[in-house]
């Protein structure tokens, strides 16, 4: 695939993750504007087998997607409430449980499943370890 078309694909994925989760980063919670720049973001990340497809992307800005780096998104996501920012829990698991369906659908992903089934532990642990709100 040449570069350009590249671009464009990742552009058109892009306008549809914004369609499908709204113009917010799944991270920090800012709005996207002029000055927070909407990425797409591979939840399981790409040198971990995650695949380029709108199950595995959420729209994240440019500082929370350098920032997270290679890290589980379980792990930033956390790291996110600690810095006190906002986080989209309910979309990340979404996205995860979106990706795991389709690869218990459609196979392969034989680098991406490790780490997908693992932050899903993570997710579900997190979930049942919270207090209830009073």
């Amino acid at each position: 695939m040449s570069r350009p078309a590249a671009q464009s694909a990742r552009a058109v994925r892009l306008l549809a993750v914004l369609e499908r989760d709204g113009a917010t980063c799944v991270w920090c919670g800012r709005c996207f504007a002029a000055l927070v720049l909407p990425t797409t973001e591979h939840v399981v990340p790409r040198v971990k087998g995650g695949p380029s497809r709108l199950e595995n992307e959420v729209a994240a800005c440019r500082r929370c997607n350098a920032e997270r780096g290679h890290r589980g998104a379980v792990e930033w996501l956390e790291e996110c409430l600690r810095r006190g920012w906002a986080p989209d829990e309910a979309r990340l698991a979404r996205s995860l449980a979106a990706l795991a369906a389709v690869i218990a659908r459609e196979g392969g992903q034989r680098r991406a499943r490790p780490h997908l089934d693992a932050q899903l532990r993570r997710l579900r642990r997190r979930g049942s370890g919270r207090a209830m709100p009073a």
